[in-house]
């Protein structure tokens, strides 16, 4: 499965030529599926353009020599918010989508060879926090209901509601200032856990979307509860087979996805998006224009020569981002069956590594890894008797000035040894097809602002209204969904951000001519 585009999702038909109101999406990573589906049930004729040769964005899938890489997105949370994309088309996702729960959510393997195996059985997690450090249990318990309170505030009640308004987030100001949004993940946590490793354990989870957890606001606490409450999901066939039936249902709610469609900017009249320029020079008119493309790109790149209101080049520069993603995708033909699905390899610094990353920009040799073996699962993912792998290591954006031309291969090589001396012996003996994406790749493939894994980085002065918005500050009828805009980046963000357009994005009545 390689999400290949159809002959009539390229189809050059304009949104111009019907009568019925009319949007365009930039991008179609999870934000613009997730966006087109929820724009054509209520009523719009949806283009989506993809500047990539199929779709997905920075979750494409990618085929090679029999094993199948899953580029981006592994981990699934809160599944319901696939579900209600399905509902709106009359369909149930299991129809189309076999997601399948993991437990343990995580193994997590500290430098010196100690395991923590983080699942959602609160009874185990209570065991597994015992063999770290008994006395830090009650710790554990009084965490997991403030992990609860922040989930049922910053995720349940103000995710999918967009903070454009300034009046209305002072009137959220005083609930969420009770939990504690001005301190950060890693402080928050270290209330709760006086033993080291249990507060790297407990904390690392902003990572997973682009966060410091020495500076990321302490509201993603909010993941311990959201991971334990709808559980931690891999979709079979990898996560291509979620893009792969999100796109069955735009087509088959007649929109279509053009690919290798790249758009160089947005047109506007009188203040208004009134549809798109591609690099091509083509023209396509629509009533809404829908952004999932980079926020910071698009204020930067797609604003086609207008003055900024509040998103300058200026600014957008002066913006704090996420940190870089090396990430060596690479298949093996031998099995290594003691490696688990989601592997958390530690090294021996955290708090060091995590400054070294964020703030010093530096790269270093005892980085900490995400081990992802698909395969475990899924066997289909590889070819029999192999596996595939997918392995990240943060880094620094390229704010660092690192040359990756010059250091990839040598940093790719340093993850090599060090999977070989821990959990992968013999590691190069079996590679049976290797290849990578540094942060270079993620500016120059993806458009990504300094080529930041996940956006502008989730600080408290970079979240909620202080983030571009859903409904563009810039002009009307533009739109912005995805990781840069509220409430962020991860999976369950950037659903969440096109679910906002339910609230915010006009009636197609509005339109009706």
């Amino acid at each position: 499965m390689t999400n290949k585009p159809s002959p009539a999702a390229s189809s050059s038909k304009s949104p111009q030529d019907s009568k019925q109101p009319t949007a365009v999406v930039i991008g179609s990573g999870f934000g613009g599926l997730a966006a087109a589906i929820r724009l054509s049930a209520r009523g719009y004729k949806v283009t989506v353009l993809e500047r990539l040769h199929g779709p997905g964005g920075r979750a494409l899938v990618e085929e090679r020599d029999g094993h199948i890489f899953d580029l981006g997105p592994t981990i699934i949370t809160a599944p319901y918010l696939f579900e209600e994309l399905w509902a709106l088309c009359g369909k149930t996702l299991s129809d189309d989508v076999n997601l399948v729960p993991m437990d343990p959510f995580y193994q997590i393997r500290f430098d010196d060879g100690r395991v923590f195996n983080y699942t959602g059985d609160i009874d185990q997690m209570r065991s597994e926090v015992a063999k770290f450090n008994p006395a830090d249990v009650d710790g554990f318990n009084r965490y997991l209901k403030v992990s609860e309170t922040i989930y049922k505030t910053a995720f349940e009640d103000l995710s999918a509601v967009p903070f454009d308004s300034l009046w209305f987030t002072l009137k959220c100001a005083p609930e969420m200032i009770k939990l504690d949004g001005h301190r950060t993940v890693f402080g928050k946590v270290s209330d709760y856990f006086s033993d080291p490793s249990l507060r790297t354990v407990f904390s690392f989870h902003p990572l997973l979307i682009g966060g410091n957890p020495l500076t990321t606001t302490a509201y993603y606490c909010l993941i311990a509860h959201l991971e334990r409450l709808h559980g931690v999901h891999f979709s079979m066939g990898g996560t291509g087979s979620l893009v792969k039936g999100m796109v069955g249902l735009i087509e088959g709610q007649g929109g279509e996805i053009r690919y290798d469609s790249e758009v160089s900017g947005i047109l506007s009249s009188e203040g208004k998006a009134t549809g798109v320029r591609l690099a091509s020079s083509e023209e396509l008119a629509a009533d809404l224009v829908i952004s999932n493309a980079d926020s910071a790109w698009t204020y930067h790149h797609l604003m086609d020569g207008k003055p900024a209101n509040r998103w300058s080049p200026a600014k957008i520069d002066r913006t704090s981002y996420s940190m870089g993603l090396f990430v060596w995708y690479f298949g093996t033909k031998t099995k290594f069956e003691d490696v688990y699905h989601h592997v958390m390899l530690l090294g021996p610094r955290y708090e060091g590594l995590l400054k070294d990353i964020f703030t010093n920009k530096k790269l270093t040799e005892d980085f900490s890894l995400y081990v992802h073996r698909p395969s475990a699962t899924d066997p289909s993912l590889a070819p029999e008797g192999g596996d595939t792998f997918y392995v990240l290591s943060p880094v620094p954006n390229l704010d660092s000035g690192m040359n990756w031309e010059d250091e990839g291969e040598r940093y790719r090589a340093a993850i090599q040894k060090r999977l070989e001396d821990t959990i992968m012996p013999g590691l190069g003996d079996a590679l049976s097809t290797s290849f990578f994406f540094t942060p270079k790749d993620f500016e120059t493939r993806l458009l990504s602002m300094k080529g930041a894994g996940f956006g502008m980085e989730p600080k408290l002065f970079q979240s909620a209204w202080f983030r571009p918005h859903n409904r563009s500050e810039e002009m009307e009828n533009l739109f912005l969904v995805g990781a840069g805009t509220h409430p962020g980046a991860g999976v369950p963000g950037v659903l969440s951000s096109a679910k906002i357009l339910d609230e915010i994005a006009p009636d197609p009545s509005v339109f009706q001519r």
